[in-house]
């Protein structure tokens, strides 16, 4: 399906991605992609003094990373990539309306700065989530005439914002509800333009849990917070999906493709959306889980590289992976969970240690499993487990006698995935090695 649906997104480089930006754009490229249109990313930067080249790049990193990508915009290198249309390499067209404007006597100076001569009428907008809203500006002391121009003539967001819409033909827009205040302002200057507005649709704004509004503090805040701390960006969209919308039978857990087909602005929620980020944490535990080994180490590699974990090959990399998967909340934690596969300078939890190594007798039968295991013709998940229960019975000890000492004797921990699995993955030799080092170590004491 193709339209002529184009849309936008158009962040002020001033801070990083929030969350609700992140959201008007993931709303924006939905209906976008639900139609068939065109979503397209602008950079409001005319506010020279708080725009900085790190904002605009965080920006970048948080869309890209949610996967929304955008439809047109300067050529890069690399074929069918667009760069962002920059508001600071537009004047010329700023130029141009502005002088329209002015000749039509719709403008006015003011102490340097040029003003919009309201019409002081009533405004009427159809919104396609707010429905109808009347604007009464007939009085100048509630509803002041507009700046545009500043006097070192640089360009206000209300006029700069309008003319992009009005050159790059977008037929709807879709912003938070903070915005509905200004609406009415735009479109009298889309009238004195003698255009037609675009559709407008004011989304709901994201609250905490206690109401109040979200802001940059707020935990969860930051776009740049989820990845940091290893979230799954097809989970973190999916949550984002849910702040104002949803697909009305109480599923949560959503593939994009569906929540594209799904996805429609009259079906966004009128009331303001709350922000629950044990919600997302929880979405995320199920994003992880279900997801493809293959998937899972793409999103882990960074997080193994950043930790100088040295794993040799994919090869070697993703029957560990495997194991340790079902384990993982955040992808930042996988490094904690695979290091002692890849080097024998195991780290030892103190408390680890003396629960269990330490006990008595576990010495003498860390190395009686050593032994048995050394000795096994086949060394898969069921020989492992076989070997240890029957020498456990030999011992006349529990099962568990075993089986802790010898987690924490390979892996220096008491918690990890399936001890036969780890074994198995971990070798015949670095398994044996480790537990004869740590009982050795523990008889020196």
């Amino acid at each position: 399906m193709s339209s002529n649906v184009r849309v936008r997104f158009a962040p002020s480089p001033t801070g990083y991605l929030h969350v609700g930006g992140a959201r008007t754009a993931l709303f924006n490229w939905l209906y976008a992609r639900h139609t068939g249109g065109k979503f397209i990313l602008r950079i409001e930067d005319t506010d020279k003094a708080r725009n900085t080249v790190e904002a605009t790049q965080a920006i970048y990193d948080g869309l890209r990373w949610l996967g929304l990508d955008w439809d047109e915009g300067p050529q890069l290198e690399n074929e069918g990539e667009y760069g962002p249309y920059f508001q600071s390499e537009r004047e010329a067209v700023y130029l141009r309306y502005f002088e329209q404007l002015k000749a039509a006597g719709h403008l006015y100076e003011d102490g340097g700065a040029w003003r919009f001569r309201s019409p002081r009428k009533t405004v009427v907008l159809e919104d396609l989530v707010c429905g109808k809203i009347s604007f009464d500006l007939s009085n100048p002391m509630t509803h002041p005439d507009i700046t545009i121009r500043r006097p070192d003539g640089g360009w206000i967001f209300h006029f700069v914002n309008v003319v992009d819409d009005i050159e790059m033909k977008m037929t709807h827009v879709i912003r938070g509800e903070d915005h509905l205040s200004n609406t009415p302002k735009h479109i009298e200057l889309y009238q004195a333009l003698g255009v037609e507005p675009p559709r407008f649709a004011h989304i709901p704004l994201i609250l905490n849990r206690d109401g109040s509004k979200m802001s940059k503090r707020d935990q969860g805040a930051s776009i740049a917070g989820y990845i940091e701390q290893g979230y799954a960006p097809e989970a973190v969209r999916n949550y984002l999906c849910l702040l104002g919308w949803s697909p009305k039978d109480n599923r949560e857990v959503l593939d994009i493709d569906e929540i594209i087909s799904l996805f429609d602005l009259p079906k966004i929620n009128r009331r303001s959306a709350s922000f629950d980020l044990d919600k997302c944490y929880w979405i995320n535990g199920q994003y992880l889980l279900q997801m493809s080994l293959d998937r899972f180490a793409e999103l882990s590699l960074p997080f193994i590289d950043k930790a100088g974990i040295a794993y040799g090959s994919p090869d070697a990399l993703k029957p560990v992976l495997a194991i340790v998967k079902e384990k993982i909340k955040h992808l930042n934690e996988v490094p904690a969970w695979i290091g002692y596969f890849f080097s024998d300078a195991v780290e030892f939890d103190a408390e680890a240690v003396e629960k269990t190594l330490r006990k008595p007798g576990a010495a003498g039968r860390l190395n009686a499993l050593a032994a048995r295991y050394e000795a096994l013709d086949a060394w898969t998940v069921e020989a492992l487990e076989a070997t240890l229960k029957a020498t456990a019975v030999e011992l006349g000890v529990k099962t568990g006698e075993l089986i802790h000492p010898t987690r924490v004797s390979v892996s220096g921990r008491s918690v990890g995935p399936s001890l036969y699995h780890m074994l198995e993955v971990l070798g015949r030799e670095r398994t044996v090695r480790r537990m004869r080092k740590a009982a050795a170590e523990l008889a020196a004491e």
